[in-house]
This record gives structure tokens, sequence and C-alpha cells, in this order.
């Protein structure tokens, strides 16, 4: 069978170079300017430091806050757990430093071993730019002596950030008119950020021009990924995207999910309460999925392993909010059944619901899978049940002829490979003369 090689041809001719090389004295000069730029980013961020915990320590006075800037009722509430606001702002920092680090980490790994790839590159200069920026940008408003350094790095890491999101996963404008795109925006920018408050964190309503400009540079870079992912990508750049799509998909999750809670329970949403302030320490957590998520897609770690990953996550993921919703339901309802009938409603309330839940857990998750598989992996799933048919024919199927046509057809269906061709060698049945050059082909 000469399936092998007929697959691997189908797949090389899909494939196509997506790595844009940098000649080598051109990536001397690039090494060299991403060192320069991880230094001056750390004296930046260092010189920074200080304000930036004097931001975290410090209430706001108005009815406007900084980004992760506390609040008199969030001070009361760390009070009453027994903290400061010392306390707090040292995990704050000490989140931006393991951002900071794990950001430069996967940066000097990308160019010590991909510097020549152009994509790869610009990669490792995004996340050395944007590493401190979470403490850099919430300074940018206090007037202090490296105010303009930072709204420079700022502007770097804007810049950068739409950049890569434009030209990834192949390091190319697709199409080519988003270069254009990529000019416009860095014009509308420059007043942004240097002349106001900066758009990656604004603290304003909808109103205000950064929130804006953010959200029609989101609006392209997800519509330029859409059609490349379509219409362009090999399967290997679209694994890289959906790497990298994963890993700014769980913070967005959690918005989303926060947001929705914040409109079924507006006392959640308090500026003291104790989900505000989680929310303020999360927002120190989701840059690390950034760097992560471009260190696993730009080196190629167990690439194709992401659809397993987002399978199990959409799985679990499901299964959770449905117990959880479950699990909710049923303490309501049970309760205001048996009451008025026990005394004791709650204790047993509560027996039951975790009893129905461990007895749901498994089938629940079964099904969720199964309808996971059937409406995001089907091409997978309808392999799946056609092996597994097959199988089941193999055993009881004794006619070779019958037996022929069926694997070369299973084989098509389920790889659908551009060549199939099956031989049997005559030699291995010298008896047997219906086996002479037995040959089927499907192209």
């Amino acid at each position: 069978m000469t399936l092998e090689h007929a697959a691997s041809t189908s797949t090389s001719s899909r494939e196509r170079p997506s790595d844009v090389h940098l000649p080598w004295r051109w990536l001397l000069l690039a090494r060299g300017g991403w060192l320069v730029l991880v230094i001056l980013t750390l004296a930046i961020f260092f010189a920074s430091l200080p304000t930036y915990v004097a931001l975290l320590q410090t209430p706001c006075a108005g009815s406007v806050c900084e980004w992760q800037q506390l609040t008199p009722a969030h001070v009361e509430t760390l009070t009453g757990m027994g903290l400061s606001p010392g306390d707090y702002a040292a995990f704050i920092v000490a989140l931006t430093l393991a951002t900071v680090v794990v950001s430069l980490g996967v940066s000097i790994v990308i160019v010590w071993r991909r510097s020549n790839d152009r994509m790869a590159f610009i990669v490792a200069l995004l996340l050395a730019a944007t590493s401190p920026m979470i403490a850099t940008t919430a300074v940018i408003t206090s007037p202090f002596t490296w105010r303009v350094p930072n709204e420079c790095l700022t502007f770097l890491g804007t810049a950068l950030l739409l950049l890569v999101f434009l030209l990834f996963p192949s390091g190319q404008f697709v199409p080519s008119f988003t270069r254009w795109i990529f000019v416009v925006f860095l014009a509308v920018q420059v007043p942004i950020i240097f002349l106001q408050a900066p758009p990656l964190i604004p603290n304003a309503p909808v109103s205000q021009p950064g929130w804006l400009v953010a959200a029609s540079e989101f609006a392209t870079v997800v519509l330029v990924q859409l059609y490349r992912y379509k219409r362009v990508s090999s399967p290997r750049e679209r694994q890289q995207t959906k790497w990298v799509v994963f890993g700014l998909a769980v913070p967005t999750a959690v918005n989303v999910i926060v947001t929705v809670l914040y409109l079924i329970f507006p006392v959640a949403a308090l500026s003291g309460s104790l989900s505000s302030l989680a929310y303020n320490v999360f927002g120190a957590c989701w840059p690390l999925f950034i760097p992560l998520s471009f260190g696993f897609a730009m080196l190629r770690s167990r690439l194709w392993d992401i659809d397993v990953l987002i399978n199990r996550t959409l799985v679990y993921g499901t299964l959770t909010v449905s117990l959880t919703g479950i699990y909710v339901g049923l303490v309501i309802g049970v309760q205001a059944l048996l009451r008025g009938i026990i005394s004791q409603g709650n204790g047993v309330v509560i027996v039951i619901s975790t009893l129905v839940i461990f007895v749901l857990s498994q089938p629940l998750r079964s099904r969720i899978q199964r309808l996971i598989d059937r409406r995001f992996y089907r091409r997978t799933y309808d392999a799946a049940r056609t092996l597994a048919a097959f199988s089941a024919t193999l055993r009881n199927e004794v006619e070779l002829d019958q037996l022929r046509e069926q694997l070369v057809a299973v084989v098509q269906e389920t790889m659908q490979p551009t060549h199939v061709s099956l031989w049997l060698r005559t030699d291995e049945y010298p008896g047997n003369p219906d086996t002479h050059g037995l040959r089927n082909e499907v192209t």
C-alpha cells in the first residue's frame, strides 16, 4: 500500500514555507537591537517600580481609579481579612515580576533558537517590550521623570502587538492592504498615548477615544486572522493560530463570565466587594497567558496537542458550568419542596444534591464529549465511527475482494489522500490465481 507516500505528498503540497528568514548580517543587527530593547525595557520597568508600588498602596480619592488601584472600600475589605494595602501591593508586584520573567524567558528562548525566522523574532520583540506594560502604563499619568520613556515603551508595545497579529503566523501582510491599516492605527495611537490616557488600560467609559481605537484594532485583527485561517494558512500555521487563540481565549472567557455574573448579581460589582478585589488580582495574572501561548506556537513544542487541550477544555468547562447550574437549581428547588416537611432541610438538601451530581457527572460528561466531537471535531468523529464499523466488518467478512474494496474506501474516507493504491504481492499467494496482479486505486 502506497498510502503513506501519497498522504505525505498531499500534506507537503498543502504546506508552504511560512518562515521568512533574515540574512545573517541583518540577523546580527537584529539580535543587537533585541538586546538593547531588553536593557531599556528593564531599566524603564525598575525605574517605574517605586511609583507603581506607591500607586497600588494609595487609595484613589475620586470616582475614577487607575488600573488595579485600591478604593477606600477595598482597603476596608482587606483590613477585615487581616491584610494591609502593602500586602496587596506586594502580591500584585510579585505577579507582575512573574510576568516579566516569563515573558523575557520565552523571548530569550525564541531568539536563541529561532531568531533567523522573522515572525518568531518579531514575537520575541513583542514579549520583551510588553512584559512590564502593566506597571509602566499604570503610571503614565503620574508626573515623574520616566514618564516620556514609559509613553515610548507603551507606543512600541502597542505597535508590536498590532504588527504581530497582522503578520501572524506567516510573517507577511495578508491581505496586502493590511499594511496600510497598520500605518493608520499607528498614526492614531500617537495623540492617544502621548497626549492623554493610554488606550490599553483605559479607566473611563467607552466614550474615551482609547476604547474606540482598541475596539477597532481588535475587530480588525479578528477579521484578518479569520480570513487567514480559512483561506491562507497551512495546517501547521493553523495549529500555531490555535495556540495563540487558546492563550487569549482563557482570560477573555474569564472576563466574560465575570461580566455576566456582575450583571446577574450587581452586589458583586460594588467597589468594595471581595469579587472586585479578586478581579484586580486576576488582572495581574492574565498577561502570563500571552508569552506561554506564543512560546508554544513559535517553538512548536508538541504543537498538535492543542486539539486535545482545546477538546478537554471545552468538555470539562461545559461540564463544570452544567453541574454548577444543576447543583444550584437542586438546592433551591429541593429546599422549596422540603420546606415545612422537615425542620433540618438544609443538610438534607445538600446531601441529596451532592448525590445527584455524583450520579450525573459521568453520563453528562460522556454526552457533552459526544456533542462537542460532533459539533467541533466532525471529521475526527466521523473517522472514528468509520474505523469502528470497519473493525466490526473485519471480524465477519471472509471475501477478499470485498475486504479490499472496503479497505480502500475506508482509507479514502478517513484520511482523504490524493491517491490510494493497494497491492497484494503475488509471491505470497503462489497457489491462488485470483490474487495475481490485484490492485485497487482511488485518485
